[in-house]
């Protein structure tokens, strides 16, 4: 009986994975790998199956010694966890395939920067398909490449093998009930890799994976997964009323949410039947408040002809139901001014949106945008899937990019700022707007009354602690059905702030590299004459203490992000500090040869000095990039010695 291996690699932090809340609850990750679940339904029974999410465990040699074969599923922000996992397999020779979004669109990337081979591609949706390759894989002749031939019949998706996974870790569990948007926004690649006729599993379907989750056991938040819920409205308004009945049969235990588009607001009676399921968050991409930058990236659904203020009114009417809405917002349009970012913040504090994820535009493959800039030569490279890190612009704006991230990491360090002020003003904002649901009024369980004294404990006794305060007591007077839901959204804003304050750290600190790195090359060409060289080996010092310091107040979860940075940053200014010693040193070694007789014993003594101050000056390389110099040390040491061979002067030097 063959051993599949099913591995979802690691996400690095963001502000929608909730590292930073998922800790009050004792979680470890914010939901579980749907798509995996559902593949692991396509395989026979004669198979054994074991899924790692290394998002909640850790990926052992033991996992790879005991599979057949290794099948993964990626976004494109988890490809360099992808391509260690690539990396492994390879090394354990147990062969792995790839599928997922990253993969359909980033196969030619894959092949060019994982180092190491990937066995088998999965391109797109895979129901079909799937059969055919595990066929032929048995027989020896599987191909390299399996591709869907048509956007699959998703009645005939297998259920999510939720079994395979324990629950318990995750924050979140997730279904999904379409694929597919009707709109085609520029930016975005859905429509390439979905279609734009969302296809909807049946009622039957979507209620015995309701059903499912709850024999299991799980109790709390179920996020659909759709692109857009509400793409195909007829059969969402099929399918509500009987989860609804499910729902109230058994007293509502999944606290339901779900991502739509803004003309969700157009709809009355759907908005009351996705109330009615038990639906209380809806996610929505704004994108912005500028009516022509919508139209210009094919949203006009977001916008409405002779309407002013569409977009605060549609806010309005969802909130007014009983649904929160998040929503997300984009900066690097086209047309965007250098008053676009007061303009979200102010979009964003006025309506009420407390968990706004606010991006620089990234420019996916094969998306129209992407087509767009190709054909006008704006494209700088790939997207990292990376929407909110400060160097993830792969094209050429229009705005001056460096007035483009100032203005982002402001807006970002406005709506979470450290007190948390603007962002707790946005939850009470919404509140008032917010209709209460009698279904969805929680009470002050166990779970909840840990996460509330862990909240005190983290926030109340922080910077936050003023806001904080003001915001509960607030809550308590005016809102107090909304107790437990206002404890989870301020968690969530300790979350957001960890995450804002880290971005703006990591964007910070590689701005501070790049004027360090001038300052040492100036005072290199000033100091590298005679005894002159010690004052270079004193600032090398005290420069890698500093940005050591500056390093260690990074978060660990976010090291990752300046790793390729440093590296660079620490390799050049060793390399500058040795090429100075090099020459001062070529310098002594030939005024002492040509004026003192005892020249062999004086030389040896300088280059034992010289080697002594050149190890300490490693040694103050921070210990995780050590590894990264020791060849560039090594290169040294062996210069010094043929230099000294040239000259005659017969020195041990070790190696």
């Amino acid at each position: 009986m063959p051993n599949a291996l099913l591995v979802y690699p690691e996400f690095p932090p963001s502000y929608w994975g909730y590292q930073f809340a998922l800790e009050f609850i004792g979680k470890k990750a914010s939901m579980p790998p749907l798509g995996l679940l559902t593949v692991a339904g396509l395989f026979p029974k004669d198979y054994q199956l074991k899924v790692v999410d290394m998002n909640v465990d850790t990926l052992s040699d033991a996992d790879l010694k005991w599979a057949d074969l290794v099948l993964t599923s990626t976004m494109i922000v988890q490809k360099e966890s992808l391509y260690d996992v690539v990396r492994r397999c390879n090394r354990a020779d147990v062969p792995i395939i790839a599928g997922g979004p990253h993969p359909t669109s980033y196969h030619d990337n894959i092949k060019e920067e994982a180092d190491g081979t990937v066995n088998h591609f999965l391109y797109g949706e895979v129901e079909e398909v799937f059969g055919d390759f595990l066929t032929d894989l048995k027989s020896g002749v599987a191909k390299e490449v399996y591709a869907e031939t048509r956007k699959p019949d998703v009645t005939q998706t297998p259920i999510p093998r939720f079994d395979l996974i324990n629950l318990q870790n995750y924050g979140s569990m997730a279904l999904q009930f379409s694929r597919g948007c009707p709109f085609d926004c520029e930016f975005c690649d859905i429509t390439k890799l979905f279609g734009r006729v969302p296809r909807t599993k049946s009622n039957e379907q979507m209620l015995s994976e309701f059903q499912l989750l709850h024999d299991l056991g799980w109790r709390g938040s179920l996020f659909l997964v759709d692109d857009n819920f509400i793409g195909n409205k007829r059969d969402a308004m099929r399918l509500l009323p009987e989860v609804a009945q499910w729902q109230n049969e058994r007293d509502y235990p999944f606290d339901l949410y779900t991502e739509a588009s803004v003309n969700l607001a157009d709809m009355e009676p759907l908005m009351d039947a996705m109330v009615s399921a038990g639906l209380s968050e809806v996610f929505l991409g704004i994108e912005t408040p500028n009516p022509d930058a919508l139209v210009k990236m094919k949203k006009k659904q977001n916008t409405k002809k002779g309407e002013d203020n569409y977009l605060v009114k549609a806010v309005r009417s969802i909130q007014e139901k009983g649904m929160e809405v998040m929503a997300g917002f984009i900066l690097g349009l086209d047309d965007d001014t250098e008053d676009a970012f007061d303009t979200q913040i102010d979009f964003i504090q006025t309506v009420g949106i407390p968990r706004a994820m606010v991006g620089l535009l990234t420019v996916l493959k094969n998306t129209d945008l992407f087509f767009r800039l190709q054909k006008e030569g704006r494209l700088l490279g790939e997207s990292d899937g990376n929407n909110v890190g400060l160097d993830s612009l792969n094209f050429k704006t229009e705005m001056d990019r460096q007035v483009l991230i100032d203005g982002y990491k402001r807006v970002l360090s406005t709506l979470y700022d450290p007190t948390l002020k603007n962002y707790f003003e946005r939850c009470l904002s919404m509140f008032k707007h917010l209709k209460p649901v009698q279904h969805g009024t929680r009470s002050l369980g166990l779970k909840e009354l840990m996460a509330l004294v862990k909240s005190i404990k983290r926030q109340l006794f922080s910077k936050q602690g003023p806001a904080y305060f003001r915001y509960l007591m607030k809550v308590i007077a005016d809102h107090p059905k909304m107790f437990v839901p206002a404890v989870t959204l301020a968690i969530h804003g300790y979350h957001f702030e960890k995450i804002t304050s880290q971005t703006v750290a990591v964007d910070n600190f590689k701005q501070s590299l790049e004027s360090e790195s001038e300052a040492f090359k100036e005072t290199v060409s000033r100091r590298t004459q005679g005894d002159r060289i010690a004052a270079v080996g004193t600032y090398a010092q005290a420069l890698f203490a500093r940005v050591q310091v500056q390093y260690e107040q990074i978060h660990g979860d976010f090291r990752h992000s300046v790793h390729d940075t440093l590296v660079s940053f620490q390799t050049s200014v060793f390399r500058q500090y040795l090429d100075a010693e090099m020459r001062v040193f070529k310098e002594t070694v030939s005024r002492f040869a040509k004026t003192q007789s005892n020249r062999i014993e004086t030389i040896g003594a300088r280059t034992q000095e010289l080697l002594a101050r050149v190890e300490a000056q490693y040694d103050r390389v921070h210990h995780d990039f050590r590894d990264n110099l020791e060849d560039t040390l090594e290169a040294f040491k062996l210069s010094v010695k043929s230099h000294l061979d040239q000259v005659g002067v017969p020195v041990a030097i070790k190696a």
